[in-house]
């Protein structure tokens, strides 16, 4: 009994980092792709598919995560400490927070199946939030994650979480000298103006196979 209690807690916790992990991939698979930093052809069509299947992998690992959560003879959360946001005896603002990131990751995850009936231009806005259940898990999982303070895990994170940082930071300095130049330019006349309508989103259509 006491083998398969400790076995709950190993399962919600392997879950965990698995979840946190799939996102962190799916995160940065997205900001290459959506950045056009991958120059072959060819593997364009496998990064997505890729950024998909590691977002729907990532949304069961969160499910797993919560269920096994549940099972656990220490903590018991109860329902309401695993579905209602800062309701866990627990730590409650970071498990909090880490009900808030996986309520997310579902809404923007399968909103991609969706995006017919909402608009993919919507779509596209909303996906960009994608980033704030990355970085949502990990305030999650420093705050209540019981191997927050381990050196192996610390280590884990950073250099699986450096790359994003880094890509997305590049990627918000890119798009607000691309709005300050399209701002400066539109200043002109008319004909300047005339000239951006039909113009293409920026955004490549391979990002719309994104989960």
């Amino acid at each position: 009994m006491i083998v398969l209690d400790y076995g709950w807690w190993i399962a919600s916790r392997a879950s965990g980092m698995v979840a946190l992990l799939l996102v962190t991939i799916s995160v940065l698979i997205g900001l290459l792709v959506s950045m056009k930093l991958v120059k072959r052809r060819a593997a364009g069509p496998f990064l997505v598919a890729l950024h998909e299947q590691t977002a729907l992998a990532g949304l069961v690992s969160i499910a797993v995560h919560g269920v096994t959560l549940l099972a656990d003879p220490w903590l018991r959360p109860g329902l309401a400490g695993v579905l209602v946001p800062f309701a866990s005896p627990y730590r409650p603002f970071f498990t909090g927070v880490g009900v808030v990131a996986g309520y997310l990751a579902v809404v923007l995850g399968l909103s991609f199946y969706v995006r017919q009936r909402i608009g993919t231009s919507v779509w596209r806005k909303a996906h960009r939030a994608t980033i704030l259940v990355w970085a949502l898990g990990l305030v999650h999982a420093f705050g209540a994650g019981t191997d927050a303070g381990a050196v192996w895990f610390r280590e884990l994170v950073f250099f699986t979480s450096a790359p994003v940082a880094v890509l997305f930071g590049v990627r918000v300095v890119t798009e607000l000298r691309r709005s300050r130049d399209k701002r400066g330019s539109g200043s002109g006349s008319p004909a300047d103006d005339s000239h951006d309508v039909g113009r293409k989103d920026d955004t490549p259509k391979i990002v719309t196979r994104a989960a």
